[in-house]
Order: C-alpha cells, then structure tokens, then sequence
C-alpha cells in the first residue's frame, strides 16, 4: 500500500462539480493498493500517517503529530500511485489490486482512521475522475509504503 501524504492548510475534492469532500488543517492522503496488500498493511500504514510528526511545534521543528494539531485528513484513493515507468514512457499499473480489493481497503484504511479519532477525516469518491484542492503547508509531502521499499 502507498501513499503520498501532504500537510495542508485546507483541502477538497469535487466531483462533477460538486464539493464531496473538504478538511481545514491537516493532511491529503492519496492511497494506493497494490496486489497482495492486506487489511494488516492498512492498519500499520494509516497508524503511521496519523502518528507522523510534520507539523511544527512552537518552536518552529516538526514535532507535532495530527492529533496535537486537531488536524483532520482527506483521503483519495488513487491506484496510479501503483503506476511503474522504469520502461518506456506509458506507465504499468499491473501491481495496481483489483478494483474490487482496492476498494475494499481503501474503505477499510478509511474506517480505521476513523476509529482512531482523527476528528474530521473527508473522501472522495472511489474510482471517481476528481479534482483535489488543497493549500500545501511548507511544503510538507512524505511518501510512504507498507511494505517499506522507501
């Protein structure tokens, strides 16, 4: 599972021109599922998304994690995340899970945060064609995978 993770100020995501999803400060989370990624990978990547200390303290260093902040999180799946370019110029998404198990831990990841008590947490629209908004703090952008390849 990979995810690129954004601090932001705010952030939305709309869907044929309608707001479906917004959050004021804290993070974008763009997920992907790759094949062979379990519930168990959901559960370790989203603990590490929430628990990442990229907002600034006091002091001005990042060392504050999204509870500290009361940050909320908008979280877009996004399977070209999967996408691999090493050969030629046309991206393979054939690492990309099916759409059926995408779904399914994206919805799980989704939850999950949920149950963490991140006190916004907004979505878009799986398999949907949309178009995020955000305000990048920093920039701040942490990329991310369970099965720790960077």
């Amino acid at each position: 599972m990979r995810a690129v993770v954004q601090r932001c100020l705010s952030a939305s995501v709309t869907i044929d021109g309608e707001v479906v999803g917004r959050i004021e400060r804290g993070l974008v989370v763009l997920l992907g599922v790759e094949i062979g990624d379990t519930e168990v990978d959901a559960q370790a990547l989203a603990d590490k998304v929430i628990g990442l200390r990229i907002f600034d303290d006091p002091d001005g260093k990042m060392n504050l994690a999204l509870e500290d902040v009361d940050g909320g999180m908008l979280i877009i799946s996004q399977f070209t995340l999967l996408g691999d370019a090493r050969k030629g110029k046309r991206p393979s998404f054939i690492r990309a899970a099916s759409p059926q198990v995408g779904q399914s831990l994206y919805n799980y990841f989704v939850e999950f945060v949920k149950g963490r008590g991140v006190p916004q947490v907004a979505t878009g629209r799986f398999g949907a064609e949309m178009q995020v908004a955000l305000i990048n703090q920093g920039p701040v952008t942490i990329l991310l995978d369970s099965r720790k390849l960077f």
